[in-house]
């Protein structure tokens, strides 16, 4: 039965697509994963297919979740890793979740992938920049959440924030989440405010941060043009994560 890992944290620009996409490949070399692009805009499907977000129309998560079923919804991008996409229509879930849905809300998305959770070792959930209803979903429905970091005020403000959701989640839907850990990305090593955020995560979530230290690279900003495939930098763009997903899967 696959471990579901959930990437988040209620701030935009602070990695989760680039991570969750990443670690989904890196998983891929060795386990059957699934990857849930969780987000309307649709960017970890650009991403992993390196296709247009409209090609999968009516072929998406949304569909998946409002039948309560992803099988016919996965779509494979190599043998090992498969993808449930997304478009702009994800965004219309809410309105689906309040006028026609007769259930538990928080649980949709558990009842949709226990149709595939038989079939892969790692679920990867890639969620949207909100605190709303796919987050939600998103950890109900995982075993684990990675929360993600990035050196900034704002973000430092949403941390905070969003492991007081995780323990509203945990108390009422899901007491068997856990949080893997914080994962400090984008960190610019020219910046001394940068470096004082490492050290203030560490100092304020002792044993919850990463040991691994994603900083930033050109090479992996520059994935989401050139993708996976035949691309000559992509040891350089990987590199960095290799050892975050030793410590994930160690963690989980």
């Amino acid at each position: 039965m696959a471990k579901i890992i959930s990437f988040g944290i209620q701030k935009g620009g602070a990695a989760k697509t680039t991570s969750s996409g990443i670690v989904a490949h890196l998983l891929s070399k060795k386990y059957k994963v699934l990857a849930v692009d969780l987000d309307s805009q649709g960017n970890l499907t650009e991403l992993l297919t390196q296709q247009d977000i409209y090609d999968f129309h009516g072929r998406t998560v949304l569909e998946a979740l409002m039948e309560r079923d992803a099988r016919p919804y996965i779509h494979p991008v190599t043998d090992t890793l498969h993808i449930l996409t997304a478009e702009d229509l994800l965004a219309t879930f809410p309105r689906y979740l309040y006028t026609e849905y007769r259930g538990n809300r928080s649980l949709v998305l558990r009842e949709t992938l226990e149709t595939v959770r038989d079939s892969y070792d790692y679920i990867i959930v890639d969620t949207p920049p909100a605190l709303g209803d796919q987050t939600i979903n998103a950890l109900s429905a995982s075993d684990a959440v990675v929360i993600m970091f990035e050196t900034s005020k704002f973000c430092y403000s949403a941390l905070g924030r969003f492991i007081e959701t995780v323990g509203h989640v945990q108390d009422m839907v899901n007491p068997d989440l856990k949080i893997a850990g914080i994962l400090r990305t984008i960190v610019d090593v020219r910046r001394s405010d940068a470096k004082a955020f490492v050290e203030l995560i560490e100092e304020e979530y002792p044993g919850m941060a990463f040991d691994t230290v994603i900083t930033r690279k050109a090479a992996t900003g520059r994935l989401t043009i050139h993708g996976f495939k035949e691309n000559p930098e992509l040891n350089q763009a990987l590199e960095q994560y290799e050892g975050f997903v030793k410590e994930l899967i160690s963690r989980v």
